[in-house]
């Protein structure tokens, strides 16, 4: 997939501005705060129609003004030039793809993958759990509407059973709320098992790539309480249900599931090194990008958020190589990049308004 051309209107601190792009790497640089990164963002939209930044979309939409708008041109492998536009208002979005308005996001996901790489990724290794579980659920609902439709299900069982459990609601009632969750839970467990399994090889490979290393990376589920089945996740919470009224809350079940990224075996958060961290990191976004275009056919387009900078010249290097010519990449950074002044076109930002830079400047 190509972005050709990208059209904002009131998106964050961007009033107006259309980019067109002729090549496979644009730079954006400039100052912090200046509209680098809410360009990416809005590029990012049109995959699951969420931000990678926030989970209210409302604030996508600029101050004192009533809608946000984007639209991107696209040369896509299935679908050919393509246009796609993105209404954004207070509690709503409207999408249309070549002027027909997709009325449900599961006739949508898949169709538009992008993957964002932000300076944020090393806490996917060092922070919460809740982040990791994140990055799994946003990675698989992108590109997977039945994985998505489980992951709602399972949410609103899992809400109402916690509900009835502060209330202290009777046996019966909680069962109510079991065989619906119990039945997400297993589509997710084996969603989730399938995935991490490709991912893993893809990592495997990316990693070798961009570190030079001998040591095999990979990424493991580490479930609480794992059941094969729908009956296997119904027995966990009958069982545990004198538990859970005690702490008035759900505590076996997908919501509590964590990833693991090691190295030759050993923990990556426990002995990974700042060095060996980072390129774990870019090696997970590629191998999310192979997955994406294994599971969807299409080449995703990679976003590349001030991350660049923070890797020595031989690292840098071999991401390049790495990424390889196919895919497209929209970067940004405070200051131009090393690979050659003909590599990229080349954008200046400040004060949300965009301005591309000569050949060679």
């Amino acid at each position: 997939m190509r972005l050709r051309r990208i059209t904002l209107q009131h998106f964050r601190n961007i009033a107006g501005a259309e980019l067109a792009f002729a090549s496979r790497r644009q730079f954006f640089a400039g100052a912090n705060g200046q509209g680098k990164t809410s360009l990416l963002e809005a590029a990012g939209f049109i995959t699951a129609l969420r931000s990678f930044r926030t989970a209210d979309p409302a604030v996508l939409i600029a101050h004192g003004q009533p809608e946000a708008a984007l639209a991107c041109e696209l040369d896509h492998e299935r679908l050919g030039p393509t246009r796609v536009v993105i209404r954004l208002r207070p509690g709503s979005r409207e999408v249309s793809c070549d002027g027909e308005r997709v009325p449900r996001i599961a006739d949508y996901l898949g169709r538009f993958p992008t993957v964002v790489f932000t300076a944020q990724d090393l806490q996917l290794i060092r922070g919460a759990p809740a982040l990791r579980r994140r990055w799994l659920d946003l990675t698989l609902a992108a590109i997977d509407a039945g994985y998505l439709a489980a992951l709602q299900s399972y949410h609103r069982a899992l809400d109402e059973r916690n509900r009835l459990l502060k209330l202290g609601g009777p046996p019966a009632e909680l069962a109510a709320f079991e065989h619906p969750l119990a039945a997400a839970a297993a589509v997710l467990g084996v969603k989730r098992g399938a995935a991490l399994a490709e991912l893993t090889h893809c990592l495997a490979a990316a990693y070798g790539r961009i570190a030079a290393a001998v040591e095999p990376a990979a990424v493991g589920l580490a479930p609480v309480a794992p059941a094969a089945d729908a009956d296997g996740w119904r027995r966990i919470y009958a069982d545990g249900r004198t538990r859970d009224l005690r702490f008035r809350t759900t505590l076996a079940g997908p919501h509590r599931d964590d990833l693991e990224f090691t190295l030759g075996g050993r923990s990556a958060r426990d002995f990974g090194s700042e060095g060996e961290q980072r390129s774990l990191m870019l090696a997970l976004r590629l191998a999310q990008a192979d997955f994406f275009q294994a599971r969807s056919g299409v080449e995703p387009v990679l976003l590349a958020d001030d991350v660049l900078g923070e890797l020595d010249a031989g690292r840098r290097e071999r991401f390049w190589a790495a990424v390889g010519s196919a895919r497209q990449v929209l970067a940004t950074g405070t200051r131009p990049p090393d690979t050659g002044p003909d590599d990229w076109e080349r954008f200046r930002v400040a004060g949300g308004a965009f301005a591309m830079e000569a050949s060679g400047a």
